[in-house]
Order: C-alpha cells, then structure tokens, then sequence
C-alpha cells in the first residue's frame, strides 16, 4: 500500500485541473469485538481505549490529535464540524441498526496535525480510516 510504488499514467493536463481533492476511505472492525449492532456499550469504550492509545503514539506525518465526543469541547466539535470531518449522530439507517445507542460514549475522531490523516472511532464500523 505504498503509493510511492504504483505505476499509473500520468494525467492530461485538464484531466489533472479537475482534480481537486481524493480521499480514500476504509472500514475495519477488530477481530476480538462484535460488529456495531451486536457491540455492548462497555466493549465500544474499549474499543475507543485500544485505538486510541495506539494513535495517540503516532509521530511525525502522523503524528495528531484524538477527541473523544463525549469530552469534546464545543470549539473543537464545531472546527472538525466546519472542516467537513466529525461524523454526526441522528443518521436514520445507523438508528434503525442499533449504532446510535449509548450516544456519545465510546466514540472519538484521530486526525494528523495536517489534517490529512483522520481515524473515526465506533461510528459504523469500529474504525473509518480516511486519507485524503
């Protein structure tokens, strides 16, 4: 998964003007847990501890920041809002299967200091891995 080593043809030169951003997005759930709807309220805070620790070591590229909702202040909650990158509760299909219960506990967003690099926690899938 090293970008570095792909071999793609380059872009025409209007075909690279249309681009403007990319994002790759990934859902991944650990092993040892049941999926959302199944999870109990105290295996999502563990989830969120696990994951967490381990973000919180990153360094360098990235190297970041974890907000956990529920502690999140209403400065952070409305600048990671504004950059289109906090996930909401209220989705009606997420209602319907069970993972809005126990809103917000256990749940928190990981993004680098260049914000290019994000890690959503417990929102559908246990992990939502995005770079962009």
């Amino acid at each position: 998964m090293n970008y570095k080593e792909l071999n793609c043809p380059p872009f025409t030169a209007d075909e690279a003007s249309r681009i403007l951003s990319t994002r790759i997005r990934v859902g991944r759930n650990l092993a040892d847990y049941p999926l959302g709807p199944g999870i109990t309220k105290e295996q999502r805070n563990e989830v969120e501890a696990k994951v967490s620790g381990v973000l919180s070591k990153f360094t360098g590229e990235l190297g970041g920041k974890y907000y956990a909702l529920k502690t999140m202040s209403k400065e952070d909650q409305k600048q990671l809002v504004d950059d289109h990158f906090l996930f909401k509760e209220g989705d009606r299909f997420l209602d319907a299967c069970g993972l809005n219960r126990d809103w917000p506990d256990g749940r928190g967003i990981f993004h680098n200091n260049e914000k290019s690099f994000l890690v959503w926690i417990n929102e559908e899938d246990q992990l939502r891995i995005i770079s962009m």
